[in-house]
């Protein structure tokens, strides 16, 4: 079973720009792992560090006990997928093709692919529901139906390790919980991890089994979602004030932001504010 570990992991683009310093991670086997931070926190310069594509100034990211820059790029292709936040479409190639790429690590670019091949192919438009779309080409294609095809292109790729930034962006209500709820299964099912950057925390309240709260150049908070997403954390790693309430439904934390007249002042301003009670009680 493929492991990942990144252990004192140090990163930055210059000498006075760290973007995070002496990080230590380890997501399990069958786990979703969702990255939360603000815009800068460096979610997505640490996916990229733990897929080997920037190396950072000190510290190891470790695939099956053996560091990342002893493994091929291929080998790593083998083992680990990266979705980007933002990829280009240039190319006139069809859906069916830009998912068929995903299995070039297995094949090569020039190999013909066989059964197993569109097998997994197959299994991965439907997944994200885009096999109706397999012959058009992607530059027809809308923002979210883009986002879907590089996600199941991913997925094709069969690898045991699944970086994935912000594969929700563009997509629309029903989509985006779809994307997750696959995701979710695909890793349960095959034991598979997951490391996830997302930016809505109700989303990962319910789709994450850890979450990794990055602030202050660090990991802020790690664990479940009642233990990482309080008001308190939320407050130091966002700079908003919410109140954090117990979700109707599943019983997750619901974060409700505060609103701006409350946000600062007085009681109600500071990350630990409660609701009203019944009554009308403050």
């Amino acid at each position: 079973m493929t492991r990942l570990r990144a252990q004192g992991l140090t990163f930055s683009f210059a000498s006075d720009a760290v973007i995070f310093s002496e990080l230590d991670l380890q997501p399990q086997p069958g786990e979703v792992l969702v990255l939360l931070g603000a815009n800068g926190a460096g979610k997505t310069t640490l996916l990229k560090t733990l897929a080997g594509q920037l190396q950072p100034d000190s510290g190891t990211v470790w695939l099956d006990d053996v560091p990342m820059r002893q493994w091929s790029r291929r080998e790593i292709a083998q083992r680990l997928a990266l979705m980007p936040q933002a990829e280009l479409r240039e190319t006139p190639l069809s859906v069916v093709d830009v998912v068929r790429l995903g299995r070039a690590a297995h094949r090569g670019w020039y190999l013909t692919l066989d059964g197993e091949d569109e097998r997994c192919v197959q299994q991965a438009m439907q997944a994200m529901g885009v096999d109706s779309l397999a012959d058009r080409p992607v530059t027809h294609l809308s923002g979210g139906q883009w986002r879907r095809v590089v996600l199941a292109r991913s997925l094709a790729q069969n690898a045991a390790v699944l970086l994935l930034d912000e594969p929700t962006a563009g997509l629309d209500l029903k989509h985006q919980y779809e994307c997750l709820e696959e995701v979710r299964r695909v890793v349960k099912q095959q034991r598979l991890i997951a490391v996830i950057s997302l930016h809505d925390l109700q989303q990962t309240a319910m789709f994450a089994d850890r979450i990794a709260l990055l602030a202050d150049r660090r990991i802020l908070a790690l664990g479940d979602s009642h233990s990482v997403l309080t008001a308190e954390r939320i407050r130091q790693a966002y700079g908003i004030d919410v109140t954090v309430l117990p979700h109707p439904v599943h019983g997750g934390p619901l974060v409700v932001p505060l609103g701006p007249e409350k946000h600062g002042r007085g009681e109600h301003g500071r990350g630990d504010a409660q609701p009203p009670r019944a009554g009308g009680e403050a």
